[in-house]
């Protein structure tokens, strides 16, 4: 009697035009890095923001740094658990183009996004914002800071400078490519062998170096040329400079792109949308403390402290991929001699 009473139920909505909508839906999956979805990060306004949107539920999982990101989804490539990572950055592009990991997606909105930062013609990943990597510096330690990779060597800087490690950070690893587009692969191991005095730490990620640098145990530290903006945003201070350096900033983009296998398309594709859109953007520089790829209103006037490197040497990424394991392998070798 119950199956007759449950099919005749079924048959009344079928036939009325009416659509039977589950009571849940299930979530559309994001991987991305620590920081973004931390308290202080751009993921709880943004995340929320999309949900209010959509009117769907999204599952965000946070692994570590970008590097861990992309490592995460490789290793389950056969079998996806996630529908969007978002937070790899162009060092790490070929990598993940390697390993056939992405699903094509053109945004309608990602002609507003500077051509220079489009650089995936494929469509594989979208950039949603960018920065350079930079030392920062106490002025009311230092009374003369650094004005190129090369002043960081002088005796005077021993042990004050603080850096992450360019196999478990993704600015350590910048940092890594900088010195290779300046001085060359024969010329950057011995700039780090010379650097190494001066380093009083190399930390596996970017939270542990500049929490050193803000307890005050060191002067210097490996960090963003927004960095400072921070400080004078929220502690009303401009202390903590950029040292400018002659030779350009090594530049990092951002991106997030659809896995290949994910069964939520449609939602996966109005993410990226909504990540090209005014509320995520506008999030950005406070929150991400990174250039937002669309201005949709003009930066916070903390950002007036915030140097617009002249030039950005970089590394093409296919030359990256290629090389890479082999520049890690003898910067490990160097630096432990």
């Amino acid at each position: 009697m119950k199956i007759k009473i449950l099919s005749i139920y079924f048959l009344l909505f079928f036939f009325s035009g009416i659509n039977i909508i589950p009571a849940a839906t299930e979530a559309l999956t994001i991987y991305t890095y620590d920081s973004f979805n931390s308290e202080w990060g751009p993921g709880p306004i943004v995340f929320k923001g999309f949900e209010e949107k959509c009117s769907c539920k999204l599952k965000v999982v946070s692994i570590g740094d970008s590097g861990k990101v992309l490592n995460r989804v490789i290793l389950e490539k056969v079998n996806p658990q996630a529908d969007i990572l978002l937070g790899l950055n162009n060092s790490e592009l070929e990598k993940s183009f390697s390993y056939h990991l992405w699903q094509p997606y053109r945004s309608s909105l990602l002609v507003k996004v500077p051509t220079d930062l489009r650089v995936d013609k494929k469509y594989r990943v979208t950039p949603f914002d960018y920065g350079y990597i930079g030392f920062v510096y106490d002025s009311q330690k230092l009374r003369k800071a650094p004005k190129s990779l090369q002043d960081l060597l002088d005796p005077k800087y021993k042990r004050k400078i603080v850096i992450q490690n360019p196999k478990t950070s993704s600015p350590g690893l910048s940092m890594l490519h900088w010195t290779i587009a300046v001085y060359g692969e024969q010329g950057y191991l011995d700039y780090w062998k010379k650097l190494q005095p001066n380093l009083l730490s190399i930390t596996d990620g970017w939270s542990a170096a500049y929490g050193m640098f803000s307890k005050g145990e060191v002067p210097i530290v490996l960090s963003y040329v927004t960095s400072p903006a921070y400080h004078l945003e929220y502690e009303k201070t401009e202390r903590y400079q950029t040292a400018v350096f002659q030779e350009g900033h090594y530049r990092q983009i951002e991106f997030a792109g659809i896995l290949k296998g994910t069964k939520r398309i449609k939602l996966a594709r109005a993410f990226i949308d909504f990540m090209l859109s005014d509320i995520f953007q506008n999030a950005i520089p406070l929150k991400n403390w990174m250039f937002p790829v669309i201005h949709y209103q003009a930066l916070p006037d903390s950002f007036r402290i915030v140097p617009k490197p002249k030039s950005a040497p970089e590394l093409n990424p296919a030359r990256v991929n290629q090389q890479n394991s082999k520049w890690l392998k003898a910067w490990s070798r160097a630096m432990s001699e």
